[in-house]
């Protein structure tokens, strides 16, 4: 006998807006700081929530499970970018790559798994991935560039969460039959 995947009930507010990163490591810290600065202006209405965690890979399951759209946000080193540069991605639009390990997956990877575990994942993801400049020194302020970048940066992700949450709303809106 075949015992059914798990199931999330739906969350209360269906967009997670998630910050990643590690708070005693400078910059690699930027996922987080927007995070609270978004929790910060948000309202009840708008129908968001934010979480934020240290957590990789296939833990991050843990979080993202019976959300409908996901924002994650978190810092990245390419060195093609200034400091602050907020580089966006459309979650539908990465790869997944061929698993080598369940401990190192990519959100590609991570989302895909999700759905053949017939687990209730988001169906829209968006990567917000903020060019650092010292993800790696031990400390908890972060260096001058991203700190004057993180209002803007947060705005800009809040309001790729909005968007997401009014699409999903039109959407519904044209699903459901009208009364009359």
């Amino acid at each position: 006998m075949e015992v059914p995947p798990p199931t999330a009930p739906p969350r209360k507010k269906p967009v997670l807006v998630l910050g990643l990163g590690n708070d005693i490591l400078s910059d690699d810290a930027a996922g987080l700081n927007v995070a609270r600065e978004i929790q910060r202006r948000l309202s009840d209405s708008d129908g968001i929530e934010v979480q934020e965690t240290s957590e990789m890979g296939l833990a991050l399951l843990d979080f993202i499970v019976g959300f409908e759209d996901l924002v994650l946000v978190d810092a990245v080193q390419t060195g093609q970018a200034p400091p602050g540069f907020l580089h966006e991605f459309d979650g539908r639009k990465l790869k997944v790559l061929p698993v080598v390990s369940p401990h190192f997956l990519g959100v590609g990877e991570m989302v895909a798994l999700g759905r053949q575990l017939g687990l209730r994942v988001p169906r829209r993801v968006k990567i917000f991935a903020i060019e650092v400049q010292d993800p790696c020194t031990v400390g908890v302020s972060m260096t001058p560039p991203l700190r004057e970048a993180l209002p803007s940066i947060a705005g800009r992700v809040l309001a790729a969460a909005r968007r997401l949450n009014r699409v999903r709303r039109l959407n519904r809106a044209r699903r459901s039959p009208r009364r009359e």
